[in-house]
């Protein structure tokens, strides 16, 4: 039944007989002539129906699954230049009839009945776009790592504390303990570094925060790095090289997705110039923002610094303490400003990052500055105890770095199944 080719081979066996499967998209009569466009993962074709007989007698409706044996050839009429001419044609199984959301190339329906019927709105050429393009930065990311030395970890996601501190976080019943859901892979992947030296991990994340925002979700997907013998500086030199080679790979392999999406890729140039976080408040201060010392960046802040850096993409480096984790280490001769860094990438921070603490003495008392008890995370702190070389890492936000590339102006459409406040299924 299902030895098949895929569309996309079958254009190109011009006069073999195969067998092709997928869904109607749409059906057109002309005369004594049925047309029929089908679609597969690899594209649509025209199947013109000839002799009716063998046209179903209850006919097609859009994404019925059907089969059709039979021959390409040349074509004039056709846009593709190809047209399928069946010798047979099976209905493996009928879709209710009217669609509950549109997926047409020119029409969609509203994001939240999309997301209510996301199987069906995978379908649709823009969401599939997005897709693929999520999928090929995934690739190169895992790629481009792995070929320059970086181990591929497994981190928890059920943890006895918090990451990062903090009170967003997602509580749960673990036998007779409490236990949360992941903020963040931070302390698993730094005591990976200090064994395994550079290490990378893909992992969901949750974050209990009361966001109601375009640019928000409460669980997302984090693509991370650490590295031993690295400081802050080190790690950005890893940072802005990914990034570029993921935006030129996806300009290289997903050319018909960005021009589905009417996307004009422009890849940032090497190397992203670095802001320190001072000059940055000084900047926006002087363009008459209202913000001081020891505030954080507001998202129309974040565009705004696009704007005065002239760069689609940067760094923000030297953060004030209270404005990052209790692991972030602090410069010797201003312990109130850490080496820590933001990337912002057409206007929206896409992925942060330090230089850890790797002083046991240091981190403990870092950890009661943030007031969190230091006897919480003894497991983590004593990892530093015995060898640990200086490190540091970074991570970058899926979701987030989707919305960019994409073009979109919502992140629920780049998460396959988003979860927000309002949102648990589908």
């Amino acid at each position: 039944m299902f030895d098949r080719v895929y569309i996309a081979e079958a254009k190109q066996r011009v006069g073999e007989q195969v067998t092709i499967a997928g869904w109607v998209v749409r059906t057109r009569d002309l005369a004594k002539i049925k047309f029929i466009v089908m679609r597969d993962r690899t594209g649509e074709i025209q199947v013109t129906v000839k002799n009716l007989d063998l046209y179903p007698k209850d006919g097609l409706g859009r994404e019925d699954v059907i089969t059709v044996t039979g021959v390409t050839l040349q074509s004039k009429i056709a846009n593709a230049g190809v047209e399928f001419f069946p010798d047979g044609i099976e209905v493996v199984n009928k879709s209710k009839q009217p669609l509950p959301v549109d997926i047409a190339e020119t029409s969609q329906s509203e994001l939240e009945t999309r997301l209510n019927w996301r199987f069906l709105d995978f379908r649709a050429p823009q969401t599939r776009a997005i897709f693929t393009i999520q999928n090929r930065l995934l690739a190169t990311f895992r790629g481009w790592l792995t070929e320059n030395g970086y181990m591929e970890i497994q981190n928890p996601c059920i943890i006895s504390s918090a990451s990062e501190g903090g009170a967003d976080l997602f509580r749960l019943p673990y036998f007779e303990k409490e236990a949360f859901l992941a903020q963040s892979p931070q302390l698993y992947k730094q005591m990976c570094a200090i064994s395994f030296e550079k290490v990378f991990t893909v992992t969901p994340v949750w974050r209990a925060e009361k966001f109601n925002t375009p640019t928000h979700l409460n669980e997302i997907r984090q693509m991370d790095i650490e590295q031993a013998f690295a400081d802050d500086e080190t790690v950005m030199k890893v940072l802005e090289k990914i990034l570029v080679h993921m935006l030129d790979d996806v300009k290289e392999k997903c050319s018909e997705e960005l021009k589905t999406l009417g996307r004009n890729l422009v890849v940032p140039k090497l190397p992203f110039k670095r802001v320190t976080y001072t000059e940055a408040i000084e900047m926006l201060q002087k363009a008459g923002e209202q913000i001081v010392w020891g505030d954080d960046f507001t998202k129309p802040q974040e565009r705004k610094m696009m704007e005065l850096v002239g760069e689609q993409a940067f760094f923000l480096k030297d953060w004030p303490a209270a404005q990052k984790a209790f692991y972030s280490m602090p410069y010797k001769e201003k312990p109130e400003v850490v080496h820590a860094f933001d990337c912002i990438y057409g206007g929206i921070e896409i992925s942060s990052g330090t230089q850890r603490i790797h002083i046991p003495e240091l981190l403990r008392e870092r950890i009661s500055k943030k007031g969190l008890h230091p006897e919480n995370f003894e497991t983590y702190i004593e990892a530093f105890a015995y060898g640990a070389p200086p490190h540091a890492g970074w991570s970058i936000g899926l979701e987030r770095l989707t919305m960019i590339v994409t073009g979109k102006d919502n992140i629920r459409e780049c998460c396959m199944f988003p979860r927000d406040r309002e949102r648990l299924i589908p």
